[in-house]
């Protein structure tokens, strides 16, 4: 029975369940009852079921979950993603395009009775919380009871989602998602943003069906800010509070494997914290920023829990991610420690389980299976490298007090940065809101062996949105400049940052993890304008001295931070050209409609350069 009086929701229900023939319709009302017997059912199914899932020791992990996906479906997959609407240009170079009306004519025979023999459980949830004018509503479509369960970890899911949308709206999602026979050579993630609508076949994996997250917050979100003048980033959200209990609130996009949990989640170096310092998770993904009424922009965190990738996260890495996952979480293609009933991956520790289950299912002697090489040379994992955790953000250690404001917390630095072994400083500081949009549009990461064999392989991830941004990446990039010019004076300060520059050696110069705290309190003072800078050709850089470096002085010698925060003349030309090659070649060639505004930008760093 349906719990809302809507008519735009149940005309659009009643019409898949038409075309997918489900032999039963559960309404998802969030209630703990509910839950409770959903996870009865699915820990019940037999070994084989496409869903089963099972319960840990809920002694040492209560309410936590296992499930394991198929050995085809353990990804996002970018190539099976789809951007659909109705003329090719508006999705840009960036995405994969197709006409909506031949999606639709190729994916409906698919869907056709896809759900017979199976439940239907419709979803409603919010993303955002509940009342503020920042959320959105969607509902989404599911024969996979692990979609429900994960669902209610990853959004503010139930009944209670209709009260943003009333009884009137047409303004929710539509995700219909079913895992029908899980055949790759049928999967498809699809959204048409024209229609509010996400559709995702042939999947079971996180990703690709829990459709509030990079589906619906950045893909179909980014294309309703465009749209209704906000925007939808794939970025941190993190307050610092200063000794004078003011708190700072920042915003950071990184691309994968440049420290964006870490930073979400930093716990500050001891004399920091000594002094007062603590630093507030509000969000550790993704951020929806609005001009708040006293011109401020505002960000909230639309997601109510973390899909994060298990291998490396330990207690010295990040201590509050892992510590998020210890109770009402599921873990998804871990390693099982069968002597206790409790979950590994590599990274945990150093002491992998002896009567272990790994990612796929076999039981195997962990040590021994660690030791052994597999088909690709390297040493077999227990757990699949994207193995993830969904873990309630309530549970993190440092969550912040405004995690739940419905008008969101005010943003005063925005940071971008990548994985660059030589070119980028420690930190620089924009000249102004459209000069960032530029430094935004070059995020770049050096690729490493470990990911491809090649190093130093330059890899172009504007504003780490790359596979996330529904639209054409230059009306994208115009969207940046227009949010510009409508915060004026009140636009937060734009930054970059790279924890990863090398010495001679190929050894890293900065020590990272908590140590970014330093970083983060000079570009905290050079927001409340109390620190001056050097201006240089591309932007300011800290005066010397002007990082803090008490207590790793030894590391952090003044020579050292010289090289942390030289800007090589040489290095920047080089990164002038292939910021033009990219612009041209990847961009412009290819349908993206790149404005004027970043080509004078580009510009006139070649200048200012020329001048240095």
């Amino acid at each position: 029975m349906s719990l809302t009086k809507n008519p735009n929701v149940n005309k659009w229900v009643d019409e898949m369940i038409a075309l997918t023939k489900p032999d039963k319709v559960v309404w998802i009302d969030g209630s703990k009852e509910q839950l409770d017997a959903l996870t009865e059912e699915v820990c019940s199914l037999p070994d084989d079921s496409w869903d089963k899932m099972y319960k840990l020791n809920q002694d040492e992990l209560p309410g936590c979950l296992y499930h394991r996906t198929r050995a085809n479906d353990v990804a996002r997959v970018e190539d099976r993603t789809f951007i659909c609407c109705k003329n090719k240009e508006d999705a840009g170079p960036t995405n994969n395009w197709c006409d909506p009306k031949e999606m639709y004519a190729k994916l409906t025979p698919l869907y056709d009775g896809v759900m017979k023999g199976r439940t239907m459980y419709v979803i409603p949830y919010s993303m955002g919380p509940i009342g503020s004018p920042l959320a959105k509503v969607g509902v989404e479509l599911t024969d996979s009871i692990y979609v429900v369960l994960n669902m209610n970890i990853m959004t503010r899911m139930g009944k209670a989602a209709f009260e943003n949308l009333g009884d009137e709206s047409n303004d929710f999602v539509r995700g219909l998602h079913s895992k029908a026979d899980v055949d790759p050579e049928k999967r498809y993630i699809v959204h048409f943003p024209e229609d509010n609508t996400i559709w995702s076949i042939n999947s079971a994996y996180g990703g690709n069906v829990l459709l509030g997250k990079k589906c619906f917050a950045l893909r179909i979100a980014s294309f309703q800010g465009k749209n209704e003048g906000w925007m939808a980033e794939h970025m941190l959200i993190l307050g610092v509070k200063k000794p004078d209990g003011e708190v700072k609130y920042i915003t950071a996009a990184f691309p994968s494997a440049c420290g964006k949990t870490n930073l979400a989640m930093l716990i500050p170096p001891e004399g920091y914290k000594k002094d007062g310092y603590e630093v507030f998770t509000v969000g550790d993904d993704i951020a929806w920023m609005k001009q708040g009424e006293d011109g401020r922009l505002y960000a909230i965190n639309p997601e109510n829990g973390f899909f994060g990738v298990a291998p490396g996260t330990n207690a010295k890495s990040n201590y509050n991610a892992l510590a998020s996952t210890m109770k009402n979480t599921i873990f998804t293609n871990v390693a099982l420690n069968n002597d206790n009933n409790t979950v590994w991956w590599e990274g945990l520790d150093k002491n992998p389980p002896v009567n272990a289950t790994e990612w796929k299912g076999a039981k195997v002697n962990g040590v021994e299976f660690t030791s052994v090489m597999g088909a690709d040379g390297k040493p077999q994992k227990l757990a699949h490298p994207n193995s993830r955790f969904t873990a309630p953000a309530e549970n993190c250690p440092c969550i912040s007090p405004e995690f739940n404001n419905p008008q969101g917390v005010p943003i005063s630095a925005i940071i971008f940065g990548g994985r660059r072994a030589s070119t980028t400083p420690l930190v620089y500081q924009s000249f102004d809101w459209t000069h960032g949009t530029y430094m935004g549009s070059a995020v770049s990461s050096e690729t490493t062996a470990a990911a491809t064999g090649a190093v130093g392989v330059l890899r172009h991830d504007p504003m780490a949105m790359k596979p996330f941004i529904g639209y054409n990446v230059g009306d994208y990039w115009a969207h940046w400049l227009e949010m510009g010019e409508k915060l004026g004076d009140k636009a937060p300060k734009i930054f970059n940052v790279n924890w990863f520059k090398q010495d001679e050696n190929g050894n890293f110069m900065w020590p990272g993890f908590g140590d970014n705290m330093r970083v983060l309190d000079w570009i905290i003072k050079r927001c409340e304008g109390t620190i001056d800078a050097e201006e240089t050709a591309i932007g300011y850089i800290p005066k010397k001295g002007d990082i803090d470096v008490t207590g790793i002085e030894d590391e952090i010698t003044p020579e050292v931070m010289d090289k942390l925060l030289a800007v090589d003349k040489d290095l920047w030309t080089k990164e002038i050209a292939e910021m033009r090659r990219y612009y041209k070649e990847d961009i412009a060639d290819k349908g993206g409609r790149i404005p004027d505004a970043l080509w004078e930008q580009l510009d006139a760093l070649e200048a200012r350069l020329n001048k240095a």
